[in-house]
């Protein structure tokens, strides 16, 4: 089935009504979702998913809209999720989002209005290449874009229309999933697992049109705790051992092979992301990544080491370290449901695209799905430069996205 001939496509609508609501989590609160402000886009997605006729939309106290999509076949088919996180990043304001639509896009600079010293260029951008003649989307300079991962919750909005005014598409159950607060590392906090009553999910959050991803980093957290020996800085000539010195010597002792700055592909890292303290007491927390988990204890030493390095030169002075597990590389759980990997790749190829096996250097709400029971490889939304102001998404991959959506539901029904 060709859907571009065949479908009138909305996407590319929603994905500019979706971006305007700010949604920007927050990593410092303590609340769940971390911003009340992300419950607006919640409820219009309800509001609108209940208008296509999916009479059990709601969304929860947690944040998180469900909804069905009823099967349409006789077939006892498996039933399948399709997730997507509303929240942007804290990295960049997601407020008064003002969206450009570039229309008919032939490589030229795409100079930002809002503040022209924003300038998105292709030789920075090299996805760009594979735009030409489609419409590209921006922010307007002073805000990132959404995209990230406001693409993927269009592109699935898009599907649901789509397969609700297309009886001809025949699919098993559906089940949908918005969450909250994914770039904060919460996002599946709260998920209810059974009420899903899923096989398998699909959460759309990639990047480049075609690409499939499977793996994921496994991810550990590490805060270092260094005590001190304060004085007076008037009379602390051989007693003062400065636990924010110590900290900075450690920072910089750190090798420069193990950075993310120098590190790509398959390569994991440990990377120090924030630091506090005083004269008597600092802390260095650290991300700690790698594609294979084995790996990541090896890293904790390198961390250790260093820090046992540096304070032999302060014999007044300790430190411990604290190791915490934040996620796992989902590929070890979809390994043992192949399909749901095989006909992702194969809804992608029907769109015309060549499907490609990727991994993530990083991780999204599917991997910690994956470990809760609802295995979870991550499609390509179309986000690209994500987390800032050069953010951008083109309306033909997006559209890209929907078809794949609707032929793996098609797939799902076909092989039951």
């Amino acid at each position: 089935m060709n859907f571009s001939s065949s479908i009138s496509f909305t996407v590319a609508e929603r994905f500019l009504r979706y971006v305007t609501i700010d949604t920007q989590s927050d990593p410092a609160s303590l609340t769940f979702p971390s911003t009340e402000k992300q419950k607006d886009l919640g409820n219009l997605l309800v509001n609108e998913l209940l208008a296509m006729g999916i009479s059990d939309a709601h969304l929860d106290e947690w944040g998180y809209v469900y909804a069905t999509i009823p099967s349409n076949t006789d077939k006892d088919v498996p039933v399948i999720c399709f997730c997507s996180h509303m929240d942007t990043a804290p990295d960049c304001s997601g407020k008064d989002v003002k969206p450009i639509v570039h229309k008919n896009y032939q490589g030229e600079d795409l100079i930002l209005p809002d503040d022209t010293a924003q300038v998105i260029k292709m030789v920075e951008h090299p996805d760009l290449k594979n735009q030409l003649g489609n419409d590209v989307i921006t922010a307007s300079g002073t805000t990132l874009l959404g995209a990230d991962n406001k693409a993927g919750v269009a592109e699935i909005m898009d599907a649901c229309y789509q397969l609700v005014n297309h009886p001809e598409i025949k699919h098993g159950k559906i089940r949908i999933l918005f969450t909250p607060d994914e770039e904060v590392g919460r996002g599946v906090d709260h998920v209810d697992i059974a009420k899903l009553g899923a096989f398998a999910g699909y959460t759309m959050d990639g990047e480049s049109a075609g690409n499939m991803e499977n793996e994921t980093f496994s991810a550990d957290g590490a805060r270092i705790t260094i005590r001190g020996v304060s004085a007076h800085p008037g009379f602390a000539k051989g007693k003062m051992e400065s636990a924010i010195k110590i900290a900075g010597q450690i920072i910089a002792a750190l090798p420069d092979e193990l950075s993310p700055e120098h590190t790509e592909g398959m390569q994991g890292f440990v990377h120090p992301v924030a630091m506090e303290g005083h004269v008597e007491t600092a802390s260095i927390d650290f991300i700690i990544r790698d594609f294979d988990e084995a790996k990541l204890a090896g890293h904790v030493d390198v961390i250790r080491k260093t820090a046992d390095d540096v304070l032999k030169a302060f014999p007044g002075s300790s430190y411990d370290i604290a190791v915490s597990q934040q996620y796992r590389n989902m590929k070890g759980v979809l390994d043992k449901n192949p399909q749901i990997v095989e006909y992702a790749m194969e809804a992608i190829n029907r769109t015309g695209l060549t499907a490609k096996l990727c991994s993530i250097r990083g991780g999204t709400d599917g991997s910690r799905l994956s470990f809760m029971g609802l295995p979870c490889p991550n499609i390509f939304a179309g986000e690209h430069a994500f987390h800032g102001r050069h953010e951008w998404v083109s309306v033909q991959d997006m559209q890209k996205a929907v078809e794949t959506i609707l032929h793996l539901c098609m797939i799902w029904e076909e092989r039951s």
